[in-house]
């Protein structure tokens, strides 16, 4: 799928390519997806107000790519501008809350930030959302540690909600969008 937006740094028309991973993709799409999942993973890990995030899970998602979310009733998306990988993001079924997804993963890398791209993979999130008959969308964040994925969410209708796994952990928020 193609998506075409506004370049926030100019008036450059620039197209998105995201592509769903799945059992039939290539080797060399898999290698860059497993890359920009691993780079949000040492950033969050870099991160002092994310002291719970365990790297070695994040790892085993990625060699596992895509069965570590198909398996979960969920699926990732690949993102590429002019042939080049930059954005990525996953989304799984929670057993417990069976019409919702959780958003799991987003990441832009810094070049690509401000271009739109983050709120077209979660746009594109959503759509299947709604196709498969979920009702919301959930996720947590670490609004100190990710502001700027924090602020995309509240402006796409995302809501703080009680945490919907475990017990709260601190510098983590959890919100919810209803579809």
């Amino acid at each position: 799928m193609a998506i075409s937006s506004i370049d926030a740094g100019s008036t450059t028309a620039r197209s998105y390519a995201l592509a769903e991973l799945g059992r039939d993709s290539d080797a060399a799409t898999l290698a860059e997806a497993r890359e920009l999942l691993l780079e949000y993973g040492r950033f969050v890990e870099a991160q002092p107000a994310v002291a719970s995030f365990c790297f070695g899970t994040l790892e085993t998602e990625a060699a596992r790519l895509p069965e570590s979310y198909r398996e979960q009733g969920g699926g990732a998306l690949l993102a590429r501008v002019a042939g080049v990988p930059v954005g990525f993001v996953a989304w799984r079924a929670l057993p417990h809350l069976d019409s919702a997804w959780e958003l799991k993963r987003l990441w832009i890398r810094p070049a690509a930030r401000g271009s739109g791209l983050g709120r077209a993979l979660v746009q594109a999130v959503e759509e299947r959302a709604r196709a498969a008959g979920k009702q919301r969308l959930v996720l947590d964040t670490a609004p100190e540690a990710m502001p700027a994925a924090y602020r995309l969410y509240l402006e796409m209708g995302f809501t703080l909600c009680p945490p919907y796994r475990g017990r709260p952990i601190e510098g983590i928020v959890y919100l919810s969008k209803l579809l």
